[in-house]
């Protein structure tokens, strides 16, 4: 193999590379609030958005049916993406967003241990005016 050759294969090594570590733990959904954004206020101003996202996947199944299944998706947006959500976002707002998947475990008040997985989101796309606030 020609060194000029061998350059262009490990540039686009590195480039594909770059692009797989971007992708890392990376979550993107598209879906529809199930409900209005619970938000919540931290002494210092600090803001934190709890959101139940669902995802639809519509397909044939055996018999011929058409079948939808839907899947719910807990989100967790703080600070400016958290204001946003809850000044523009109510039940049914359809949204695309971009995060990633964290997992966490608390003791109930019972004594359970709880464990949660959650959607961090990095970035919100409003994708439907009808379903805003106003």
């Amino acid at each position: 193999m020609c060194r000029q050759s061998m350059t262009k294969q490990n540039s686009r090594l590195t480039k594909n590379k770059n692009i797989m570590n971007t992708l890392r733990n990376s979550v993107r959904l598209i879906g529809n609030l199930g409900a209005t954004p619970e938000v919540k206020e931290f002494e210092k101003g600090k803001k934190v958005a709890r959101i139940a996202l669902a995802t639809n996947e519509t397909f044939t199944n055996a018999k011929g049916e058409k079948v939808t299944e839907t899947c719910w998706h807990n989100l967790v947006a703080w600070g400016k993406t958290a204001e946003l959500a809850h000044k523009y976002l109510t039940k049914g707002s359809e949204v695309a967003i971009e995060g990633k998947l964290t997992s966490r475990n608390y003791t109930s008040k019972e004594g359970e241990k709880k464990y949660i997985t959650e959607i961090v989101v990095n970035e919100l796309l409003f994708l439907n005016k009808a379903a805003s606030k106003q």
